[in-house]
């Protein structure tokens, strides 16, 4: 069994580098520079890619399908898309304002004063421009950039947690699919015993007590199977809503075994955990993207330019517009200055340095529980695997048992409580054993979620 300690250890030293940033964090301006360098995307390698698609890793032949057309078709994931889109708008919205807005227009117009008319006509540009000087502009885009920023690895988090639940889903499926075919055997097995004790009875060797506790204990197991199968169509719905389809999908009747994942396959996960999980570096970009509105409202306070101008065509008659001497120009430079505002520009920077803080507070929050599902899902998956090898070797001892237990009830050898006895004892260790092979390998996919893995570190998801 693989050891999970170096893992825990690489999870903890990246715990102590990004709450150490955490806690660097201030609403001002040199906060920016090492929040920058917290938030530098690690190098890919090919540990990062082979977590990227860890789901094709369990050798289920739907799992890598189920979890494409999720990402694909999922509302969550359309809705996230749009999300991106939009942030990226109003970043092109507010780069904008670094370029000068230039217009055409044209006119044509009668005039009529004390019995005479006249004509005008005009064409031309207008322009206008306002230098950022005081980087209020910039600091408006670099919020914005940052939004993007968040919103793309917002995607990534719902894609990852959208692959986990896929992932989840269909492991589940087996694993009910697994503990079906337990109880149809054991079912066939508790018939062969009550036929046995109906035979006994008819040769005087047995009584109607133990032929009818015999039918009891399989009619028991025959219950358990509606149970299974309706757990198994609600999970079957579940997964095909998942993948934005209507929750029939013929193909997830197909019986398959319980994925199992690699020993080593959680341990390829990249030693820098927490920041890769898209969330965690969501929030480090939003925290940026505070920081810049807390610039871009100090510079409130500052003067602001403005440069406008035209150039156009005016004559009193359209065939003259093209002529000599009708060229109008005009220039006009302004200067504003806020001089009293009723502390309208203190209130605003205030209210954004709060919004700054509210960022750093709810990224360490967001550090906090990543560090905590973590550690949740390496200690589930030490229990699992510890519960998963022991309860394999009571189920065989138990098959065993109530093998040997039939045949010398058949002789007269023992009663027939020994027998159910055994039998009660294997149907139940096989069915937890079942269950805890489909608890390791949804283990497994916890902790991947943990870790945030299934994507790449640039924020593109993952192909299988």
């Amino acid at each position: 069994m693989t050891s999970l300690r170096p893992l825990r250890q690489a999870v903890a030293l990246a715990a102590v580098a990004l709450l150490a940033g955490c806690a660097s964090v201030r609403p001002s301006a040199e906060a920016a520079a090492p929040l920058a360098t917290v938030a530098q995307p690690a190098e890919a390698t090919a540990a990062d890619r082979a977590a990227a698609a860890w789901w094709a890793q369990f050798g289920d032949p739907l799992l890598p399908g189920l979890v494409e057309e999720a990402l694909r078709a999922n509302p969550q994931v359309t809705s996230a898309q749009a999300a991106l889109r939009q942030a990226r708008a109003l970043r092109d919205l507010a780069a904008s304002g670094l370029y000068p807005n230039v217009g055409a227009s044209a006119s044509a117009g009668r005039n009529r004063a004390r019995n005479v008319s006249s004509n005008q006509f005009q064409a031309g540009f207008d322009a206008a421009w306002e230098p950022d000087l005081f980087g209020r502009t910039r600091a408006g885009v670099e919020a914005a950039e940052a939004d993007v920023a968040a919103s793309r690895l917002s995607l990534a988090d719902v894609q990852v947690s959208l692959a986990a639940e896929v992932a989840v889903d269909l492991i589940t499926l087996r694993g009910l699919q697994a503990r079906l075919a337990l109880a149809q055997a054991n079912l066939a097995s508790q018939q062969e015993t009550f036929q046995i004790a109906q035979w006994r009875l008819q040769a005087g060797l047995a009584t109607s007590l133990e032929a009818e506790q015999a039918r009891a204990a399989a009619e028991q197991t025959q219950a358990q199977i509606p149970a299974l199968q309706l757990s198994m169509a609600q999970f079957a719905s579940a997964l095909a809503v998942l993948t934005g389809r209507p929750p029939a999908l013929p193909r997830l009747n197909q019986v398959a075994p319980i994925p199992v994942a690699p020993e080593g396959l959680a341990q390829s996960l990249p030693t820098d955990t927490l920041r890769q999980r898209p969330d965690v570096r969501a929030a480090e970009t939003r925290v940026r993207a505070a920081l810049a509105r807390v610039t871009q409202a100090d510079a409130a306070r500052y003067p602001t330019f403005r440069l406008s101008g035209s150039l156009g065509l005016s004559a009193l008659t359209l065939g003259s517009l093209t002529g000599p001497g009708t060229v109008v120009s005009s220039l006009l430079a302004g200067l504003s200055l806020p001089v009293f505002d009723a502390g309208a520009i203190d209130a605003q920077v205030r209210a954004q340095q709060a919004a700054a803080q509210q960022s750093a507070a709810s990224l360490q929050a967001v550090a906090l529980n990543a560090l905590k599902e973590v550690e949740d899902a390496l200690v589930e998956l030490r229990s699992s695997r510890e519960r998963q090898a022991t309860l394999g070797r009571a189920a065989e001892a138990a098959a065993n048992a109530a093998l040997l237990a039939t045949q010398q009830y058949g002789s007269g050898l023992v009663d027939f409580q020994t027998v159910l006895q055994t039998q009660r004892t294997q149907l139940a260790l096989q069915d937890n054993l079942a269950a805890a092979q489909a608890d390791a390998a949804i283990a497994h996919v916890r902790l991947y979620k943990a870790l945030g893995g299934g994507w790449q570190p640039d924020g593109a998801p993952a192909a299988p």
